[in-house]
């Protein structure tokens, strides 16, 4: 009887084993479709387009609630922000749904992700507000939304019809569609170790100086990179997207020596990789 038990127990594993294994492989196929269809969807572009998307709304929020201080943090008066601003910044995300993104020259569509993200993230956190970390607002999204935290795998616009998340935004239409690493200089995650939320709305005829400045600003702040007689520490951004900076630590020194200065260049030289990652999750509040 006990052999027949066990022998029952083992089937029983194989089966949930087998089972969990397909589940996860149709998931992930999920996903890869999932993408490719966002991917495809929002490639298209109208090359030479005249076409503004009018970001000024977004861009006078950011110079009201937006604080840049001495130690070259931009951190957000979210209190004041809810109690006056937070009205004026859902409207602006609500008008960013009827907009033509095919119809939008490809700089302009870049500015127009950006800015839709993180004027998103922001009015995330002001609905959940007050909070210590982003990573505590819970949306839902699925099993890796419940592991992770955070609210980037629900789909929380719309635009052109489509519902997205935030998810969806940089990873299946910013990274695939323009393939420029310094997205990542201007997609914001609400916290202290995010490249800066910037003072100013992204726009189509300002973008790429807008996106070195970004790059240049973090890269040689502390969050970015710091070298001391343990070694160099970069931030996790470069350890978790580290193929959109070559695919190694090499690629990513080479891509960040690019906008270093020459104390951290040299340091960078001298270390020849990194050692060790590092990021901040707390909220990037004026409030400590």
């Amino acid at each position: 009887m006990l052999d027949a038990f066990q022998g029952l127990c083992h089937v029983v594993r194989v089966w949930l084993a087998r089972l969990g294994a397909t589940v996860i492989a149709l998931l992930a196929l999920t996903l890869v479709a999932h993408a490719a269809s966002l991917s495809d969807k929002f490639s298209s572009h109208l090359k030479g387009s005249k076409s503004v998307v009018d970001h000024a709304v977004w861009d006078g929020l950011l110079k009201t609630y937006v604080k840049s201080s001495a130690d070259g943090l931009n951190r957000v008066d979210y209190a004041s922000f809810k109690r006056n601003g937070h009205g004026v910044l859902k409207t602006y995300i609500s008008e960013l749904a009827s907009v033509n993104v095919a119809a939008l020259s490809r700089p302009e569509q870049f500015a127009f992700w950006v800015n839709l993200y993180n004027a998103k993230t922001i009015d995330i956190v002001l609905d959940a507000y007050p909070i210590r970390s982003i990573k505590d607002v819970k949306l839902g999204g699925g099993l890796i939304a419940a592991f992770t935290g955070g609210p980037w795998a629900a789909n929380v616009v719309t635009v052109s019809g489509v519902n997205l998340s935030l998810n969806d935004i940089e990873h299946e239409i910013l990274r695939p569609v323009f393939r420029d690493p310094r997205v990542h200089y201007a997609v914001n995650c609400a916290s202290i170790g995010c490249p800066n939320l910037s003072l100013d709305a992204y726009t189509g005829a300002m973008l790429d100086a807008q996106l070195n400045a970004a790059a240049v600003g973090y890269i040689n702040h502390p969050r970015g990179f710091s070298a001391s007689a343990g070694g160099l520490v970069a931030s996790s951004i470069y350890d978790w997207y580290s193929q959109d900076f070559g695919g190694s630590s090499q690629g990513v020194l080479k891509h960040a020596g690019a906008y270093a200065n020459a104390k951290l260049k040299s340091a960078m030289q001298r270390a020849g990789t990194i050692d060790s990652y590092a990021y901040d999750w707390s909220l990037n509040d004026v409030r400590p």
